[in-house]
């Protein structure tokens, strides 16, 4: 983790640009529903979780690809410790980069689209459980293309289907609420997900690590 901080400090411009892309997704969406507050009030919750999903996409590419180029993954697979830990630290940093300072900026994000306060401690559950659970999808669709030289637009086409079921789960909580619906039923299945994808994912990251270098 501390490895990791060092080389964010060194690329602190690459490290603001998923910041800035959820920024620019928000603004352009409430400029093309004109700004009235009705319109854009409805749609907030799935316009910021798609902001979210698109940012976490955008630097997915490079979570094992620096360490690949530079040979850190044979010094991880020769290290005393297991694979799997150091895939799931490595992704619980790509979390902390990129999704947890969306997950601070969602309110004043919120603000932005005029979502309704009610909705806010919806949005902000249902974001606590999905983004972990995205960057733990996303670990094991980079493994997987590792190996491969511009493999942007593939780890994308790859990541989408396994990140629709959140995006729905997600998106459709701040709904329901919205409709005044209960919420609780999605979120459970959210952080099922994400119980499941903690026990799971490192473990398929690494399998998937191994055959790429191998």
């Amino acid at each position: 983790m501390v490895r990791d901080l060092r080389l964010l400090w060194r690329r602190r411009g690459d490290a603001l640009q998923p910041a800035l892309f959820a920024l620019l997704v928000v603004v352009l969406f409430a400029l093309a529903l004109g700004g009235e507050n009705a319109s854009v009030s409805k749609v907030a919750g799935a316009v910021l979780w798609l902001a979210v999903l698109l940012a976490g996409l955008l630097a997915l590419d490079t979570l094992f690809r620096g360490d690949a180029e530079d040979g850190s993954l044979e010094q991880w697979m020769l290290a005393p410790v297991p694979l799997a830990w150091l895939v799931g630290v490595r992704t619980f940093m790509h979390w902390a980069t990129t999704a947890l300072p969306l997950l601070l900026a969602t309110p004043f994000l919120a603000e932005l689209l005029h979502l309704p306060r009610g909705q806010l401690p919806v949005l902000l559950a249902s974001l606590a459980l999905g983004t972990p659970l995205l960057s733990l999808l996303g670990a094991v669709v980079a493994a997987l293309t590792v190996g491969m030289r511009r493999s942007g637009i593939l780890v994308a086409l790859l990541a989408l289907p396994l990140y629709v079921p959140v995006l729905v789960f997600g998106a459709g909580s701040v709904a329901a609420s919205a409709q005044g619906l209960d919420p609780v039923g999605a979120l459970l299945l959210l952080g099922a997900g994400l119980v499941v994808s903690l026990v799971l994912a490192p473990l398929a990251a690494a399998a998937a690590i191994r055959i790429a270098l191998n």
